[in-house]
């Protein structure tokens, strides 16, 4: 068991776990009750991946996401605020109420506008290390991705562009265990979906309990000093596993229930928030005051981003084409 680190440091990995799950509950209910439009593809249980990955990145260092992003941009500082409002469609949404659950972002923190295409961030990961290191920074791009993706051939690519030019990206594998509503299974032979295919390429890899914010950490500040120091990419596998279905739709019938309790029973959130307690960090009270507020603050955002202002219609032709400017 990795050591527990100091007060303020543990807490603030707590935080911000349990603010990204109360974010993702809210959104759930709003979405179920029909207050939000469009859909979700949400990451309940996989807190631990994200906080442990991003807590350490500097503000100038990039992470790519997913179709299942929230966590990772919460975690990486892009605001409250203008998550929610996107997910109401607003114009204060962090992407102008065009993106919508599966394209959050905001690269004045860091965080690559997210890519629902299955596999499609690995390449653009790859892209922006190659910047950082032409520009010749100690900066890092993290890429996050799901095993199924291990499956694309942009996975293939991707690395072995990364390991032929020794580009300072930490690859990261969410293995949840499914690829939609496969069983990673059925789709291949392999344990270890990611890290024992990194191999193949020459990249150092490492299998690391992605329900475990310390240990997640650990490895991820490895791998993280590994791209800094110029030596290269690193494939982290993080064995976790998604609390609920792929997407708000998905009932996960196929998922048999016996393996749904063993994961259940690691929930990160919780389990970290009970050690917190166990080695005396911080009292329950303290918790309990620290989850109110941060209850009460997703709840203001709501109110706010329901009745903040919706886009105007001609703005749907802005971000079409580049339209001048430093960017």
């Amino acid at each position: 068991m990795i050591k527990m680190p100091e007060k303020e440091r543990a807490v603030g990995m707590y935080k911000k776990m349990y603010q990204i799950r109360q974010y993702e509950e809210t959104i759930y209910y709003l979405f179920l009750e029909g207050i939000m439009p469009g859909t979700i593809h949400q990451s309940h249980g996989q807190e631990a991946c994200a906080v442990g990955m991003i807590y350490d990145l500097r503000k100038e260092d990039y992470i790519l996401t997913t179709h299942r992003p929230a966590g990772h941009d919460l975690a990486k500082g892009v605001s409250l605020r203008s998550m929610m409002c996107e997910m109401f469609g607003k114009a204060e949404g962090c992407c102008k109420g065009k993106g919508g659950a599966m394209h959050t972002g905001d690269i004045d923190v860091g965080a690559v506008t997210a890519n629902a295409i299955v596999g499609g961030n690995l390449p653009i990961a790859a892209g922006v290390a190659l910047r950082c290191k032409m520009m010749k920074t100690d900066n890092v791009a993290v890429c996050f991705f799901g095993d199924g993706a291990s499956n694309e051939g942009a996975f293939h690519e991707a690395l072995n562009a990364a390991a032929v030019w020794k580009l300072p990206v930490v690859y990261v594998c969410e293995n949840n265990l499914y690829s939609a509503t496969t069983s990673i299974k059925l789709t291949c032979n392999l344990e270890n979906v990611a890290a024992d295919r990194g191999s193949a390429y020459g990249i150092p890899s490492e299998v690391v309990d992605g329900n475990d914010v310390l240990a997640v950490n650990e490895a991820g500040a490895r791998a993280i000093g590994r791209a800094r120091r110029g030596e290269g990419p690193t494939i982290l596998e993080l064995k976790t596993y998604r609390i609920g279905g792929h997407s708000r739709n998905d009932a996960c019938g196929y998922r048999p229930n016996e393996e749904e309790k063993a994961w259940f029973s690691k929930d990160p959130v919780r389990t970290f928030r009970e050690r917190l307690i166990d080695e005396r960090v911080i009292t329950e009270e303290e918790l309990e005051k620290i989850e109110k507020e941060i209850t009460d603050e997703i709840d203001a955002e709501v109110e706010y981003a329901k009745n903040s202002k919706d886009p105007e219609p001609e703005s749907a032709l802005r971000d079409v084409y580049w339209e001048g400017g430093t960017r």
